[in-house]
């Protein structure tokens, strides 16, 4: 199974050139006999009518013999080209109907020669060169004839001369030819073994490795990376692999994350919902054994249930609240409104809340009137949210500002308290869930105000920012960073 590849390669590379092999092997043995025969038999057609010429000169000087062996000279003559053409020559009279061999004391008659010769020799004595293998049979062995006509001084045909040539050299060259074809087969079914395994090789050792780099992001080592680099699409499916490992690593940090969020707010919720309902339930517990009978200790008693009431409901709604805006499906509606407007409008809101803590609350509005494109119950919640921290940790006597004002193309919202300030190691916790300054100032908050305001301000593409100096002053700065926003100054 390790080489399973190696072997499916070897396999189709070595059935591909065989048929390929075999075909081109039948094609060529096929075209190589017919044209090795073709230009064999111009070769002899060529010879036998040059010969041919040359016995009408002869026999124009004396006649033609009537009989065989009495040719005058013809035997020997016909002896002397058999020798130099390497093949047997005939002559062949068509009246007497006689033929003059090669061979010493060897005759053939009309007779004896079969239906496809004497058509043979009927075309030559028309005049006509042409080639057969009709006296193969008589010849008793595989072989090429050429016939050309003889004439005489008056033009006409008066003989045949027959050029007979074997066939055994051309197919001594047929079976050379195929065994230097078997010989490069094999060695091309070698070479095709060997360019397999490259090739096998070359394509598993990628594959192997990814492989392995698979098995170490299954068993939670997201630091595994395929270690290949080519300029295909092996390298490509490499490159696209090590993707996808970052993807699940970053995918991986965010679920231990939001697992670990999940306990934190498993954790905080308990801890937020546990001290009221247990304050609740021994004053109710009190109140049912009738341990307390004076009016104005039960009135207490109601009174603290009432309170602690309050917060629960506040802390859940609060937690409904964030839960939503953290919900990616959550639509929030925007439309046209005026920022301006809406700032007023939560200052005065805040109004009397500043007077009964005895903190003057000012408005600076340095950018006119600013439309923007945002929901107004949403902002307006975040605002005030803000605006009630900065109320809530101003000691009597003190001043809130909040300032409106351009910042080059955007638009800048502050809000300023001179209270204690925020602790350096607790400013990158303010906006945590549940995360809250222990201060008489705010002994029932609960922790959700400032994460709900920042769910809102990235909602509208709002930058939050923050500046907070010890026993001096706490700023936040709102910067509207959205698409769509202008001034229409005053």
């Amino acid at each position: 199974m390790k080489y399973k590849i190696t072997h499916r390669l070897i396999g189709y590379f070595s059935v591909v050139l065989l048929l390929f092999s075999v075909t081109i092997g039948l094609l060529f043995g096929t075209q190589f006999t017919y044209h090795t025969a073709k230009i064999y038999e111009e070769e002899l057609k060529s010879q036998a009518a040059s010969i041919a010429d040359t016995l009408s000169l002869f026999l124009q000087k004396q006649p033609f013999p009537h009989r065989p062996g009495g040719g005058q000279g013809f035997g020997a003559y016909l002896r002397f080209i058999d020798d130099i053409s390497m093949a047997e020559a005939w002559l062949v009279d068509e009246h007497a109907q006689f033929i003059e061999l090669s061979t010493p004391n060897y005759s053939v008659s009309y007779e004896a020669l079969p239906p496809g010769a004497e058509e043979l020799i009927e075309e030559v004595f028309k005049g006509n060169v042409v080639s057969g293998r009709a006296f193969s049979s008589v010849l008793d062995a595989p072989s090429i004839t050429v016939g050309a006509p003889v004439y005489d001084q008056e033009g006409s045909v008066t003989g045949a001369f027959l050029l007979h040539s074997p066939v055994n050299e051309i197919r001594d060259a047929q079976n050379h030819s195929l065994i230097i074809l078997i010989a490069c087969i094999f060695t091309a079914l070698f070479l095709a073994f060997g360019l397999s395994v490259l090739l096998a090789r070359h394509f598993i050792r990628p594959l192997e490795d990814m492989g392995q780099a698979v098995e170490r992001v299954m068993a939670g080592d997201y630091s595994a990376r395929v270690n290949v680099s080519q300029n295909d699409e092996i390298g490509s499916l490499a490159s696209n692999i090590n993707a996808l490992f970052v993807q699940l690593a970053d995918i991986e940090e965010e679920r231990r994350n939001l697992d670990k969020m999940q306990q934190d707010f498993v954790s905080n919720v308990s801890h937020e919902l546990r001290t009221p309902i247990t304050v609740i339930r021994g004053s109710l517990e009190v109140l049912s054994e009738g341990l307390v009978t004076d009016k104005e200790e039960v009135r207490e008693y109601y009174g603290q249930m009432l309170s602690d009431t309050v917060h629960l409901q506040r802390l859940v709604n609060d937690l409904l609240e964030l839960s939503r805006l953290q919900n990616d499906s959550f639509q929030i509606h925007k439309s046209e409104l005026n920022l301006t407007g809406l700032i007023t409008d939560v200052v005065r809101s805040m109004g009397r809340l500043a007077e009964k803590k005895q903190v003057r609350l000012q408005l600076d509005n340095q950018a006119g009137l600013v439309l923007f494109l945002g929901d107004y119950d949403r902002l307006r919640q975040m605002f005030l949210i803000i605006l009630d921290n900065s109320i809530k940790f101003s000691p009597p006597g003190t001043s809130t500002f909040v300032k409106m004002y351009r910042e080059g193309e955007k638009y800048v919202i502050s809000f300023t308290d001179h209270g204690e300030g925020i602790l350096p190691e607790d400013l990158p916790h303010i906006f945590q869930r549940f995360y809250r300054k222990q201060s008489n100032q705010n002994p029932n908050g609960s922790g959700l105000g400032l994460p709900i305001a920042k769910q809102i301000a990235d909602r509208h593409e709002i930058r939050i920012t923050w500046e907070s100096v010890l026993h001096d002053h706490t700023t936040f700065f709102f910067t509207f960073t959205g698409t769509w926003q202008h001034s229409l100054d005053p």
